[in-house]
Parts: C-alpha cells; structure tokens; sequence
C-alpha cells in the first residue's frame, strides 16, 4: 500500500510536458502545474497578440499568463527530494523493440544514451556515469547508441576493428595488420572515414545536382503541357473559323481535324505527364539517398560509417530522358495555316491538301530531340555572344576586343591575384555559363586548343588542371593543320580539312558535343556523346613550351 501512495504521489507531482518531478513549480489560470522552463518554452517567445494555451486541458489565455513560482509546491518538492522520492523513468524512456537497450539494466531495461566501442556495450544515462567519472574510462570513444557494435569486432581475434587494409578493402583490428594483412596497405579506419567522407560529399553534389536539373526540367514540362493545351486550342478555334467559310463542303473535315487535333494533344500531355511522373519518383529517390548519406556523414562510429557507405554510395543511372528540348511557341499553329491554305483551293482541298494537314498534326512531337543542324545557316539560330572572363585567364595571355579575344603574350600581364585564375597553363575560360542549345565559333592563330569544362576544374598547378587531361573538360587541339580530342587524359586523333576557325556545337540537355571545321564548308571534326551533369564554360588553351611562349592567338567571333 505505501508502494502505492508513493506512485501517486510521483504521478500528482509531475509535469506533463517534461514528465519528471516538477522543478520551480508555477500554476497557470487552468489550475494546472508545470515546471517554470518547461510552460516557458512550450509558450515560446512573447507576443501580445498570440493566445496561449493548457498543454493538459487546453483552456486558452488571451492574455499571456503572469508565471510565478509557487512555494508551496516547491516546498512539497524539496520534501520529496529529502525523503529520497525520484521521478520513475517514463515509458518512453524503456526501450522498446527498435531501441538500443542498456546492456547494464537488469528486468526492464532502459533506452541506451551512448554506446562504447571499446566496452562494445551500450550504457543508460546512470550506467554511463562511470565513463564520466572515471580516468579509467576516459580514453573508450562513445558514440551515439548503435545495434551494431557486435559487427565492430574482429571475428578472428575479438578485438575492435580500427584498421582498415586498402589492400582488401576491409576493415580489420590491429592483430590483423600484423597478421594475415602485413605487408597490406593499412590505414587508421579514422583515415579510411576522412577519405570516405569526401567521396561522400561528392556523392551528395551529384545527387543534388541531379535534382536541380531534375526539378528544372519538371518545370519545364509543366510549362510544356501548358503550351500545348494553349497551342491547341487556339488551333482548334482558328480552323473552326475557317472551316464554318466552307460551308456545308468542310464541315466534316472541320471535325476530322478537331479529332486529330484532341487526340494528338492528348498523347503529347500524356508523354509529358508520364516523363513528369518519372522525373519526380527519381527526385523522391535522390532525396531520400541524400538522406541517408547525410545521417550516415554524421556518424560517429567509423567502422559503421565504412560498412554502410559502399551500399548507400552506388548511384543508380539517372532514368530520366534529359534529352528533350522545349520548342518555340508553335504546335498545331503549322494546322491552321493548313487549313488556311485549304480554304483558298476549295475544289483541290480533298484530293491535295487533306493528307498536308493530317501530316501537319502528327508532326507535333515535343518530347523527341531535335535533329543537330546541318549548316551553317542552322547553326547561327543558337549562336551565343561569347566574352572571356579575366579572372580565369593565365597572367601570360593578354584579353583585348571586349574580352573576345586573347593573345599568348611573352611577359605576364599586370593581374590581380583572384582563386579562379589558371596558374600553370595558358589557359582562359568564358564568363558566361552553357546550357540548352548553344553554338560559337573561334578564330585561331597558332597552336590552340578549343574546349569546354565544368566550373569546379581545377585551377592550380597540377596536371589534371589542363583541360582535357580530367574528367571535367573536353577539348579539341588544332595544330599544325591537324586535330586531336582529349577528354580524361585519352587522346583520339581527329582528321579532316584544315581551317583557322572551328565551330563549336553543344546540346547540354542531349549529351552532344561537336567540333566544326569552319571554312567555306562547315565539316564535321568529332562528336562527343555523354551526360553533362553541370552547365559548361567555354575555353581556350595555346600549347607550346612554357618558358618560351610563340604568339598565337584565339578570338570568339560575333556571329551574324
């Protein structure tokens, strides 16, 4: 029976919110008791117009309640603290089926607050006291509470595995290293996790980036499908209107066209809502592996960081088409002018222009790509206006003509220090960033090298800075009247015609990118075809020997 009273007691003398013994007790208006802190930040901030409210009955206060400790309850308080009453921990304090129990606790056991991995346990808050306590614990790592401490353990030699052989790629103990991986190279599993740790973090670039262009391109079909009900009503409207002209002899080809309209309409929003619907699984998909590798990069335990990040860090392929383009404002508009047509040859229009405007409605096709132009007339319909951007440029090349053209020069230039500027190689790269369409040409003096790359190449001293020596640029080197591709420090040789001028040709959204001999004919060099997976700039290298530079010279053209 006192078992009893006391549990009452306990239960009468707890706040609700904290659910532990009351701790500078205040009573608000309701007649209910809360630790002051606790009712404080469940209110939150002040603010005269917000009603505040009983977390138990819910009865609101228009006015924010005046808190003032209570002294009798405090006085009840420190009494039940002097007779040894404390607060019994709350059922959600138990562990429960997906919790990490204490190993310490007999009977019920209570929720692991941290977990040891050189006890290879898991300890409540009062089991793990001693850790804090005591110099002889002082040096065990604690982590946050883990099930699977069992799997840090060498199964060999029942010690903890902090090595890690890069020779098998496995994590191993110390035993281990001297043992059947000696002469293996073996690393700390803290090194292993910083090194890791970095691949994780570019993992976690790509997937963000890949949902941005993602997200981008589900706009993009929104808008589609918007245009396309747009385009085809106003189609359908316009050939209504000329149709009721014709009378009687056009009315039931004015319904055959509406139809073919509709149904072609249909399709087109339907293959745009289902390329939309897939777009937006996979973004579903990468935010929740983006989840999980930000969970995983806050992980403690660098042995479980090691076992979970090979599963987490396999990429899938990106399944989504990213080669379709949106196109101008014009869809079925090519029907009404048809129709139009049709109109004006009233006794031909069965025999010659019904199968013209039959063709003109299944033509509609926004989602397939477009063909690469074949001249260079085509062409200049994505020409950009290119300019340099002085901050990249190498201090021995010289920008002049409003920064479209540069010149290898044999003494440095007077730049300002800036962390884009290309140290070692003649290098330079555009300002302006490329995506969708786009197309310019260079005109060249000497030995250059025509490329695009990625904003995050590298801009030090290093090899893999040069573009095409990396997986961040592609380029196209003209000398000496002969071609060459470099792309990941491959290099494939390029034939055809001579020229000063090379277009270039980039289809982002496709994975097209081509080089152009640009003379009086516009020839084909090379055609890259991959992913592109950041917008691009456009560059320019002048080879040669370092220390005794030849005037050359590179210019983007403005194209008419």
């Amino acid at each position: 029976m006192a078992q009893k009273g006391v549990e009452l007691d306990r239960e009468s003398f707890s706040c609700s919110i904290c659910l532990d013994l009351l701790k500078d007790p205040v009573t608000i208006p309701c007649g209910h008791s809360y630790c002051m802190e606790c009712i404080q930040s469940f209110w939150g901030e002040e603010d005269e117009e917000k009603i505040h409210s009983c977390p138990q009955c819910r009865q609101t206060f228009t006015a924010r309640p005046v808190l003032v400790k209570s002294t009798m309850l405090a006085a009840l308080m420190e009494e039940l603290k002097r007779s040894g009453l404390q607060a019994a921990p709350a059922d959600h304090c138990y562990a429960g089926a997906e919790d990490v129990a204490c190993d310490v606790c007999t009977g019920r056991k209570l929720k692991a607050f941290k977990s040891c991995v050189v006890c290879v346990a898991s300890f409540c808050e009062q089991h793990l006291q001693p850790h804090y306590d005591s110099a002889a614990f002082k040096k065990h790592k604690l982590v946050d509470p883990s099930k699977t401490l069992q799997d840090n353990m060498c199964s060999r030699h029942d010690e903890v595995m902090k090595m890690f052989c890069r020779t098998d790629q496995q994590c191993i103990c110390f035993l281990c290293s001297v043992d059947q991986h000696k002469g293996h190279n073996t690393v700390s599993a803290a090194a292993e996790r910083t090194e890791r740790q970095r691949e994780l973090e570019e993992s976690r670039q790509i997937i963000q980036q890949r949902i941005q262009d993602a997200e981008k391109d589900v706009k993009l079909l929104e808008q589609e499908a918007k245009n396309i009900h747009v385009s085809a009503d106003q189609t359908v409207e316009d050939c209504e209107k000329t149709f009721s002209q014709l009378i009687r002899l056009l009315q039931e080809r004015s319904r055959d066209v509406e139809q073919q309209v509709r149904s072609q309409q249909q399709t087109e929003v339907s293959r745009v809502r289902e390329l939309q619907e897939k777009l937006e699984q996979e973004i579903a998909e990468l935010k929740r592996t983006d989840g999980q590798l930000e969970q995983l990069s806050h992980t403690e335990d660098h042995t479980e960081f090691l076992l979970s990040f090979p599963s987490l860090s396999a990429l899938s392929e990106s399944t989504h088409s990213s080669s379709f383009h949106t196109a101008p404002l014009r869809y079925f508009e090519d029907v009404t002018a048809a129709v139009s047509e049709a109109r004006d040859k009233l006794q031909n229009i069965l025999s010659e222009t019904w199968t013209n405007i039959s063709l003109r409605v299944t033509e509609v096709d926004v989602l397939l790509p477009q063909p690469e132009p074949t001249t260079r007339a085509a062409f200049f319909r994505y020409s950009r206006e290119l300019t340099l951007d002085p901050n990249t440029a190498n201090k021995m090349l010289l920008l002049s003509e409003g920064n479209r053209k540069v010149t290898l020069m044999k003494n440095e230039q007077s730049y300002s220090e800036h962390p884009d500027r290309f140290t070692r190689w003649w290098q330079v790269v555009s300002r302006e960033s490329l995506t969708g369409r786009c197309y310019w040409e260079v005109e060249m003096r000497g030995d250059v090298l025509v490329a695009v790359a990625y904003k995050n190449i590298s801009r030090g001293d290093g090899g893999d800075s040069r573009f095409g020596q990396n997986d961040k640029s592609w380029a196209l080197r003209c000398s000496n009247n002969s071609y060459r591709f470099d792309h990941n420090k491959v290099e494939t040789p390029v034939s055809g015609p001579p020229s000063s001028r090379v277009g270039v040709f980039l289809d982002h959204t496709a994975g097209i990118l081509s080089f152009y001999s640009v003379s009086e004919t516009t020839t084909l060099l090379h055609r890259v075809q991959t992913t592109f997976t950041q917008p691009l700039l456009a560059g320019v290298w002048f080879t040669g020997n370092r220390w005794s530079p030849s005037e050359a010279s590179a210019e983007l053209m403005k194209l008419k």
